[in-house]
């Protein structure tokens, strides 16, 4: 322990012995240092957080929840492509100077990496863009990252909210162009059954009557699917109806006992299911149960109970249903026969197999081209509907929750903290340079020194005695040494007031 106390003494004391050498280092160092510090450009971010909603019903309904959820995932990954970068350098002052695309390539490829684009929850959004152009101020550096987040904030809106709207116009003009071929292509093929139908007449049964007895039965299929479809509505409607309408009503002032109630408990279930209510509904359970309770009551009267008047309203319903139904039953007979028609004629249409043969690969074609369109059209009328959603009821929503900051301290570097770095590395170089001097020179510190190094004991050392002139010299030195300390902290002080104070002129 006393060997290294001696050793650091010694240290001390070959560092102190050449304190101006080390005070001169350490001037030096920190000079450069601080230069070099000064020299570093503020760099200044901005940060932005949007808040992306998708919870659209409408957009679930047709499908377009899962598209959204892709677009979005797409426009963060693709936000920061050069296409969009390129953008972002021509909207601000970073694409001032920029007059050719070899620095339009060098703007975007140092942009790319002072912006970042990250996704901390599943909607939500941070946008980080950082500006420290040497050419530029702390504050230009500053407004710059506001603008550079800014813009990117602009992208991502119109990716999603405008960019969608162009796709699915260019989409619905293929659509309506291919709808127009394929149209073309049906009335052709019209066009080519009718002259061979009428080419070869004779060969047909009926001599020509055929094609319009198939047609004839054709459209008269259309227009008794049309009715039915009109007769099973209204059967509909009437259950409908009769559902909510009770069979028997209580006729006031008459008890209608257990049979009464138990009518009345009925006819309340039957609105209930009416109104949409399933058997699993509480109110649907709890009136069943009542209906169970009262039809033993009802059954345990036998025929001392009075039971409810029935109700004209219901029996006039049931009139009405009946003749619905035979309407609805007729229609349906008729379909099948014509159905039936329609088979015949078709496959008793030629009696020539030739004819035959390319009579069917004509309507073969001609259905192809119809089941064709028909599909196209039914997909061009969806797209619409799409396109109409997202126009005029977007799903996406986009909320700014914090808009791009005007960042009011530098993010990097850290000047005050390298400006004392430098100091301390300063004083460090100083005593450093000291001591490695004094090792290089053939001196010794003290008597243990040189006893290791000549081998031989040391009986003594002689105190160095100082006049009254030395003394005076040396507290002289002594004061001119702190001074030279002192001004490397007031150097520093200046420096950090300095640094301080552009701070303040940026916010």
């Amino acid at each position: 322990m006393g060997g290294l106390v001696d050793q650091i003494r010694a240290g001390l004391y070959t560092v102190w012995n050449r304190r101006w050498i080390a005070l001169g280092v350490a001037w030096v160092v920190c000079l450069a240092g601080w230069l070099a510090v000064g020299t570093i450009p503020n760099k200044y971010e901005s940060h932005a957080r949007i808040f992306v909603r998708i919870d659209d019903v409408l957009s679930d309904q047709i499908g377009l929840g899962a598209d959204r959820h892709r677009d979005v995932d797409r426009v963060r990954q693709t936000l920061t492509s050069a296409v969009n970068l390129e953008k972002v350098v021509r909207a601000t002052r970073l694409g001032e100077k920029v007059t050719s695309e070899k620095q339009m390539e060098a703007a975007v490829a140092a942009l790319a990496s002072v912006v970042k684009v990250s996704n901390s929850q599943e909607n939500l959004f941070e946008i980080a863009a950082t500006s420290g152009n040497s050419g530029l101020s702390d504050g230009e550096n500053a407004k710059l990252a506001q603008d550079i987040a800014q813009k990117m904030i602009d992208i991502f809106r119109e990716e999603n909210l405008s960019g969608g709207r162009g796709e699915m116009s260019d989409t619905l003009a293929f659509m309506d162009q291919q709808l127009a071929d394929r149209q073309k292509d049906l009335e052709a093929a019209e066009q080519k059954r009718q002259a061979f139908e009428a080419k070869n007449a004779g060969m047909m049964p009926g001599t020509g009557a055929v094609s319009a007895r198939l047609e004839g039965a054709r459209s008269e299929l259309r227009g008794v699917e049309s009715d039915l479809m009109a007769a099973q509505s209204a059967v509909a409607s009437i259950n409908g109806q009769m559902a909510g309408t009770p069979p028997t009503i209580t006729v006031p002032g008459v008890s209608g006992g257990a049979r009464g109630a138990l009518a009345q408990a009925q006819s309340d279930l039957a609105a209930m299911h009416a109104r949409g209510l399933t058997d699993s509904h509480p109110d649907v359970i709890a009136q069943k149960a009542q209906i169970a309770q009262l039809s033993r009551a009802a059954a345990s009267e036998g025929g001392k109970g009075g039971g409810g008047t029935p109700n004209p309203a219901y029996a006039s319903l049931q009139s009405i249903k009946a003749d619905r139904q035979a309407s609805m039953m007729a229609l349906q007979s008729r379909k099948a026969a014509l159905q039936q028609d329609i088979a015949q004629l078709t496959t008793q249409q030629y009696s020539e197999p030739a004819v035959a043969a390319e009579a069917s690969r004509i309507n073969r074609d001609y259905e192809v081209l119809k089941e064709q369109y028909d599909k196209l059209l039914r997909d061009r009328e969806a797209l619409r509907l799409r396109g109409q959603v997202e126009n005029e009821h977007n799903a996406v929503k986009f909320e700014v929750i914090d808009p791009p900051t005007s960042p009011r301290e530098p993010a990097a570097p850290n000047r005050p903290l390298l400006l004392i770095g430098v100091l301390v590395a300063g004083l460090a170089a100083g005593a450093g340079g000291a001591f490695a001097l004094g090792q290089m020179r053939g001196t010794f510190a003290t008597t243990a020194d040189l006893e290791r190094a000549i081998g031989l004991p040391v009986l003594g050392a002689v105190t160095l005695a100082l006049t009254h002139t030395a003394v005076t010299e040396r507290q002289r030195q002594l004061k001119w040494f702190g001074g030279g300390i002192a001004g490397l902290a007031l150097v520093l002080v200046g420096l950090l007031a300095l640094e301080f104070f552009k701070r303040r002129l940026v916010a």
